[in-house]
């Protein structure tokens, strides 16, 4: 059927009490703020801290960096190309797995978790693509962008639904004028 599944995984759902007390003592407003945001949000730091770490101070992580910069240099200083793919698709593979158990636990599993996915390109975009930094702050910048445009621009001018195109508006714009993102590399190539 079409009907949304869900996936418990036993991860604490629901509005975090502590922060919206606390922040409601201050400001007058209270805070809302899911526990499973806030795991999500830990669970993410320390993954990209670790792969961050395994890239550069690992064996294996100097490799996968080598190949990624050509693949000719590091095979001839020996590194297997075939051992590299398998590292990096498995990289992946768990990386993906780690998003898509907190996303489908967030939100269920359904259909629209394709439009979310796709947001990972604009992401990169104005990142960089040879950036790990670069996607962590690209992806800070479509969230909040798109969250402001909506509320300053999209709501009152445009009658909303800015969200959804606006990622893929600014990645143009960065297209034009930075190709290579904010912490990409700019590639020059003499003929």
């Amino acid at each position: 059927g079409s009907e949304i599944k869900t996936l418990d995984v036993g991860l604490p759902q629901g509005i975090n009490a502590t922060i919206d007390e606390a922040t409601f003592n201050l400001t007058g407003y209270g805070f809302f703020i899911d526990n499973l945001d806030i795991i999500a949000s830990i669970v993410a730091a320390v993954l990209v801290i670790v792969l961050v770490l395994f890239a550069q101070y690992t064996k294996q992580g100097r490799a996968m960096r080598a190949v990624a910069d050509d693949h000719q240099a590091a095979l001839s200083v020996g590194v297997s190309l075939n051992f590299i793919w398998i590292l990096v698709w498995s990289l992946a593979g768990f990386v993906a797995l780690v998003a898509g158990i907190m996303w489908g636990t967030k939100s269920g599993v359904q259909f629209s978790l394709s439009l979310i996915a796709l947001k990972a390109l604009p992401v990169l975009m104005l990142g960089g693509f040879t950036s790990i930094p670069g996607a962590i702050v690209g992806g800070l910048i479509i969230g909040v962008g798109e969250k402001l445009f909506e509320f300053l621009i999209g709501a009152p001018f445009l009658g909303g639904a800015t969200e959804n195109w606006f990622a893929y508006m600014l990645a143009l714009v960065f297209l034009v004028f930075r190709p290579q993102g904010l912490f990409g590399e700019k590639i020059i190539e003499r003929v």
